[in-house]
C-alpha cells in the first residue's frame, strides 16, 4: 500500500492502528478479518518502544503528538490506540485533541471475571499497565469476588519483538514471567491470565507452555474487532482495496528484519 494520494484520502480513508512496536498485530488480525475491504496502516512507534518502562508523563506527552502527524498524514477514518500502556494513560487526551473516532485497549478482566471457576485471575501486562488506577478500577467493577494477582514484565515485550524477527527466546524466559505471577499467594489456584499487553498474545503459545498446567489466556483483540466494526457498520468500503502498509517511526535494524512477518501479513512497510 503507498502512501495515500489526494484520491485515496477522500475514498477510502483507512482504519489506522498504533501501537509501540508490534504488539498491536494481535489486534489488527481480527479487525481485518471483520473488515476485509477496508485499508489499514499500522503505525509501530518504535522510536519510543517500549512504552511500559517509559513514565506517565511521557506516554501522555508522545502518544498524542504523533497521533496529530499521523491523522494529518493519512487522514484515518477511525484509529485504534492497540496498546494497553498508552490507552490507559494517553487514551483521554487523544480524544480531546483529534476530531476522529479513537478506540483504545482495555484489559480483560471482565470477560476473565465471567469465566473463571477457581475465581483466582492473573492480569500479566508492562510495569506502566498494572500499576494504573484503571486497572484497579476494572478489578472493582467486574471482579469483586475473584482474587486478582498482578505482574508488571518490562521485558516479555521485547521477547514477543524478537520472536517476530525469528530470533530464540530461551523458554527459561517465559516461566520466570509466569513465575511472577504463579508464584504468588493463590498462583497456584489461578485458571485465567489476561493478557494485558497487545504483544503477549504473540507468545501465548510460549506462555501456556510455561504455565506448569493448563490455563487458559485472555486478550481484547476480538472485542475491539467488535467495536470498530460496530462504529464502521455505515462505512462505504466500494471501491477500497484492502491494502495495508506498515509504518516504523524510525529506520533501524530491529524494523528491517521484520519485514517478512510483515510481509506474510499483507503489509507494505514505509518509515515516518
Amino acid at each position: 500500500m503507498a502512501r495515500p494520494g489526494a484520491d485515496d484520502v477522500v475514498t477510502c480513508p483507512p482504519i489506522l492502528v498504533f501501537d509501540s512496536g508490534m504488539g498491536g498485530l494481535s489486534v489488527l488480525a481480527p479487525i481485518r478479518a471483520a473488515l476485509p475491504q477496508a485499508p489499514v496502516v499500522y503505525v509501530a512507534d518504535n522510536a519510543g518502544f517500549p512504552y511500559g518502562s517509559k513514565s506517565e508523563a511521557e506516554i501522555a506527552a508522545r502518544v498524542p503528538a504523533l497521533l496529530g502527524r499521523l491523522t494529518e498524514r493519512y487522514r484515518p477514518r477511525l484509529i485504534v490506540i492497540a496498546c494497553n500502556t498508552a490507552s490507559t494513560i494517553a487514551l483521554s487526551h487523544v480524544r480531546a485533541a483529534l476530531d476522529v473516532p479513537v478506540v483504545g485497549t482495555v484489559p480483560a478482566i471482565k470477560p476473565a471475571a465471567e469465566a473463571t471457576k477457581a475465581k483466582v485471575i492473573g492480569v500479566l501486562g508492562t510495569p506502566a499497565t498494572v500499576r494504573q488506577a484503571y486497572v484497579d478500577n476494572l478489578a472493582a467493577e467486574f471482579a469483586s469476588d475473584c482474587v486478582v494477582l498482578r505482574h508488571g514484565t518490562p521485558e516479555l515485550a521485547a521477547m514477543a519483538e524478537a520472536k517476530l524477527r525469528g530470533e530464540g527466546v530461551p523458554a527459561e524466559a517465559y516461566a520466570a514471567v509466569m513465575a511472577g505471577l504463579i508464584d504468588q499467594p493463590r498462583g497456584e489456584d489461578m485458571d485465567i491470565v489476561v493478557l494485558a499487553c497487545t504483544h503477549f498474545p504473540l507468545v501465548e503459545e510460549e506462555l501456556a507452555a510455561a504455565a506448569r498446567r493448563p490455563m487458559r489466556f485472555v486478550h481484547g483483540g476480538q472485542g475491539i474487532a467488535r467495536r470498530v466494526a460496530h462504529l464502521l457498520r455505515d462505512a462505504d468500503w466500494t471501491g477500497c482495496e484492502p491494502a495495508g502498509l506498515a509504518v516504523f517511526t524510525a529506520r533501524d535494524e530491529k524494523a528491517a528484519a521484520l519485514g517478512p512477518a510483515l510481509a506474510e501479513r499483507g503489509l507494505d512497510v514505509d518509515y515516518l
